[in-house]
């Protein structure tokens, strides 16, 4: 398999799949999502899964993104059923999220009518502005001076995401759709907020929601097998690639694991 590009999407075809998964990572590495998320969404398809990363730039309009997002998927999906020949009405389609890719299919299983078999919620983050962005406090105050001399407007309003945090939970309760959900938090993650969204989710849909807490940090999904084989004479390099394969390798590789466990219990001991 090799990753094709259509339209922003970045796709992964195997022979005789059996499911799709629609990938949105988080802010500022999902432009690229083929490359940050690599091993992790082609060793999914490797197990029979139709990858299709979709990349966008992160702006204030999280809502916009997001329309657009499902948008481009209902394209690739057209594309795959008639140019490609995949009967994808007949596949069941998860959506993974990552951080901010979170919130996107929140948004997408609340404001559009879609089907899905399922959705995976991995480190959950629906932080303000001031909060989810490093230095935010700093860069705010100047790109409100930068309007207030150019555009000649009233930048005395806060700055934030549309829609807000709260509101994104409001919207999430009286709209939100998907029933079978896998929320994924990591043991040394400071800036997972999965704890605000189970208790929506369970008083959707009771007895739909599985939870997990792995090894791991935020930027675990992130994560790159690192294979240095050993040779037989010691080589410094050798010992810290080993070192980095057995710590951090180790909890992608759990990820991965608990992820194909949830979509198939079948084929996963």
């Amino acid at each position: 398999m090799e990753w094709q590009e259509f339209s922003g999407n970045w796709v992964l075809i195997p022979r005789n799949p059996h499911g799709i998964i629609h990938f949105l990572g988080g802010a500022f590495v999902a432009t690229a999502p083929h490359i940050t998320y690599g091993w992790l969404l082609e060793n999914l398809a490797k197990q029979g899964y139709i990858i299709i990363a979709t990349s966008f730039l992160n702006t204030l309009d999280h809502k916009a993104i997001a329309v657009n997002v499902q948008n481009r998927l209902e394209n690739i999906l057209y594309r795959l059923e008639y140019k490609e020949r995949i009967d994808v009405n007949y596949l069941p389609i998860y959506g993974l999220g990552h951080s901010m890719g979170c919130k996107l299919h929140l948004l997408i299983g609340s404001l559009f009518d879609i089907q899905r078999a399922g959705n995976i919620f991995i480190s959950f983050n629906n932080y303000p502005l001031k909060q989810a962005i490093p230095f935010a406090q700093n860069i705010i105050p100047s790109l409100q001076n930068n309007l207030k001399n150019y555009w000649q407007i009233d930048t005395n309003l806060d700055i934030e995401f549309t829609p807000s945090p709260e509101e994104t939970k409001i919207i999430v309760k009286e709209n939100y759709q998907i029933r079978r959900n896998l929320l994924v938090q990591f043991n040394n993650d400071t800036i997972d907020q999965t704890i605000t969204l189970k208790p929506i989710l369970i008083d959707l849909f009771p007895n739909m929601i599985s939870t997990l807490k792995l090894q791991g940090n935020h930027l675990t999904p992130l994560g790159q097998e690192i294979d240095l084989p050993l040779g037989d004479i010691f080589n410094p390099l050798e010992t810290i690639g080993q070192w980095f394969k057995e710590n951090f390798s180790q909890d992608l590789f759990n990820l991965h694991k608990e992820i194909s466990r949830w979509l198939n219990p079948s084929i996963v001991k």
